[in-house]
């Protein structure tokens, strides 16, 4: 398939990311870029929309010191390549993708950290294949299915936007994001849009907000029902680590504290001072919460 692959140099000296590049690459020949830092106990971090791994540096800083931490970067996003026709992106692409990456580094009993996209992606890929993942850790995300109701105003908002602006700057839609915007950087701001230099880079990004499932019949929904059904048994541990305040997916921490069995055995834990974008708000608390939760577990 045709792909965009962003030049090198969009992404010198990145502000809080040193890290050097890693490659993998799908069967249909896209290339994929992800993070690997650090050493001892495993932790996988899963981007959203319309991020990349670029928003668990201090993530990743926190916990390198006695963590391995991977990050990969979707298909569409950061430094992995971008297909140009919008079509392209599909949920099995994505699953695919990720099915990648775990194989080709051979990743097990690995601590799973996902967040929007990445929650609808990792968890799916979890409940799939449960033998490579220790314990789950669910930052502001859902599982949608199509249902009526189940969509906040402001991602009814976002989608409309979305359609009627396909060039649109990502660093605003992440500044918009947070419960304060001026903690991000303009050097910060740069680097979110260091990946998508032209409007064809940006396929993946415009991409996602429309393969969310409107209906119940949409091809997503039997995905994500299929990984609810999964999820509700599932007996490894884990932590439920949202930011009630995000007024697009705050509203769905009780879900999985209910959905999944063994969330409520973990502390009953809010995110404060933070929103949609959490990790790029609160990095470093949301390391210390996952080190304590792989260590008790």
């Amino acid at each position: 398939m045709d792909a965009y692959r962003t030049p090198d140099d969009r992404f010198s000296d990145l502000p809080g990311f040193p890290f050097a590049p890693n490659y993998a690459e799908t069967a249909d020949g896209l290339r994929l870029h992800y993070v690997d830092e650090g050493d001892g106990p495993l932790v996988v971090c899963l981007h959203g929309e319309p991020t990349w791994s670029y928003l668990y540096r201090d993530v990743i800083a926190e916990l390198t010191p006695d963590h391995r931490v991977v990050a990969p970067d979707f298909p569409g996003f950061g430094r992995s390549d971008k297909p140009t026709d919008r079509d392209a992106y599909t949920f099995d692409l994505h699953l695919g993708a990720l099915r990648t990456i775990f194989e080709a580094l051979n990743l097990t009993e690995a601590t799973l950290v996902v967040q929007d996209w990445g929650g609808l992606l990792g968890l799916s890929y979890a409940a799939r294949h449960p033998e490579r993942i220790a314990r789950l850790v669910v930052l502001n995300t859902f599982l949608p299915t199509g249902e009526a109701g189940e969509k906040s105003k402001a991602f009814l908002q976002w989608r409309r936007f979305v359609k009627a602006r396909p060039d649109f700057p990502v660093s605003l839609i992440v500044r918009r994001g947070l419960s304060d915007a001026s903690r991000l950087s303009e050097a910060e701001a740069a680097a979110y849009d260091a990946p998508f230099p032209t409007p064809a880079s940006k396929a993946g990004a415009v991409a996602w907000p429309l393969l969310v499932p409107m209906s119940t019949d949409d091809p997503v929904a039997e995905a994500m029902r299929d990984t609810r059904r999964r999820l509700a048994d599932w007996q490894k541990p884990a932590f439920v680590l949202f930011a009630p305040d995000d007024p697009i997916l705050g509203g769905a921490r009780s879900f999985f504290r209910e959905l999944i069995p063994t969330a409520s055995e973990q502390p009953d834990v809010a995110i404060d001072d933070a929103s949609h974008f959490l990790q790029e708000e609160q990095g470093p608390q949301i390391a210390a919460h996952i080190r304590d939760f792989i260590a008790r577990t």
